[in-house]
């Protein structure tokens, strides 16, 4: 896989897929700029080196066709102190305005392309599409690992136009990270999996116990175990079509020798609200009426010990609706945990893109653990041993 630093820009124009699919608020703010952080090194290298960069992307999911809240026109004063100088921009992505303004193009200069997905043919994976994006550049770079997973025109499709396919800074440092916890990992490993549902983590969890020594399940897919125990879990999230699956899980960690720490007890409220009455009670005793939304404090205390002994962590999922300030207090405690097995302790630890990502960064520990994934559902599928679309049209 060729990559950036080993190619010299100058002269050419390089077209780079990026993963600006940043959330914004009501009035178009980016309310978390690190995806576009990511992409600065490889940005000012290709300019640096007397390149110019033609930046493609996607944000959101229109509908069919052109909406205003996803124009990437949003990101320009962000993309402008990012990169120090201006950014021009065309007002689509295959038409008359992309072509002239990438034709004009100077070394050092920045085009970015208006949102991919206004066209149906870039999810597609349409090749006529992926065809006329091509002619736009000389050089194709992979940098959007987030939608690596995806066999869209521009992740994938238009590789087979290029003879110069550029692995990024971004996918570079990912594959990195997730070999080094597939491949490297020092032991004790444990693995933190969070979020709402099972479904979306049984292929993960299946790889995992072949890896870990310890696994902590956390966030709304625990009631659903509970609930398969013969547990009390009130109004809580639950996947009653799973149960079976979660008695199966508990049993193959058993035979691998893996140990699952699960909350001991959980902090659940009468309605899903910030501002909602809340109590602490012993998992499995959830009243009718009531909903588990954290892990209590004595799960924080047993899950803390677990990832303060560990020398590789790998966490995928909160631990609460931690968008509720009152409900984040037991996933703001995991990533303080992180942090503390890193920075004293020396662990190696990978916080899997998504919701995880998004809970350390607003705390402010993003720069405090070993690496933070752009990706994830690329991370996740990549980890369960699938080919990315995205990585093999770089091989």
């Amino acid at each position: 896989m060729k990559t950036v630093d080993s190619y010299n820009f100058a002269g050419k124009k390089a077209l780079v897929r990026v993963d600006f699919n940043v959330p914004l608020d009501k009035e178009f703010n980016i309310t978390d700029d690190t995806r576009i952080k990511a992409t600065i090194p490889t940005v000012l290298k290709i300019v640096n080196d007397g390149g110019s960069a033609i930046l493609m992307s996607h944000l959101g999911r229109p509908k069919g066709g052109p909406e205003e809240k996803y124009s990437l026109k949003h990101l320009l004063p962000a993309l402008k102190e990012a990169f120090g100088r201006d950014v021009k921009f065309a007002d689509d992505c295959i038409g008359q305005s992309a072509t002239d303004l990438a034709a004009s193009l100077q070394p050092g200069e920045i085009l970015l392309l208006e949102n991919l997905r206004f066209y149906k043919e870039e999810e597609k994976g349409d090749v006529a599409f992926a065809e006329k994006l091509s002619k736009l550049g000389d050089v194709w770079v992979n940098d959007a690992f987030g939608t690596a997973h995806r066999a869209h025109a521009s992740t994938a499709v238009m590789g087979q136009f290029f003879e110069d396919r550029i692995a990024g800074y971004v996918m570079k440092a990912e594959l990195d990270n997730a070999k080094k916890i597939l491949d490297e990992a020092e032991r004790p490993f444990t693995a933190i999996m969070g979020g709402a549902k099972i479904s979306d983590k049984i292929l993960i969890i299946e790889k995992l116990l072949d890896n870990v020594d310890n696994l902590i399940i956390g966030g709304g897919m625990t009631y659903t175990f509970t609930k398969a125990q013969g547990g009390q879990i009130g109004k809580s999230l639950l996947e009653a079509d799973k149960q079976d699956l979660a008695l199966e899980l508990l049993k193959k960690a058993e035979e691998k020798g893996v140990k699952i720490y699960m909350p001991v007890d959980n902090v659940c409220a009468d309605s899903f609200s910030n501002d909602a009455n809340r109590q602490t009670v012993a998992t499995g005793f959830i009243p009718d009426g009531w909903e588990g939304l954290d892990i209590g404090p004595e799960t924080v205390k047993l899950f803390t010990d677990v990832v303060l002994n560990s020398k590789t962590i790998l966490w995928n999922g909160p631990m609460g609706v931690f968008e509720f300030p009152n409900f984040a207090i037991g996933t703001d405690a995991i990533a303080k945990a992180v942090v503390k097995a890193t920075e004293e302790n020396g662990a190696f630890s990978l916080i899997g893109g998504g919701d995880s990502a998004s809970a350390v960064n607003q705390a402010g520990y993003g720069d405090r653990v070993s690496y933070v994934s752009t990706g994830g559902g690329a991370l996740l599928e990549y980890m369960e041993g699938k080919v990315l679309p995205g990585v093999a049209a770089l091989e």
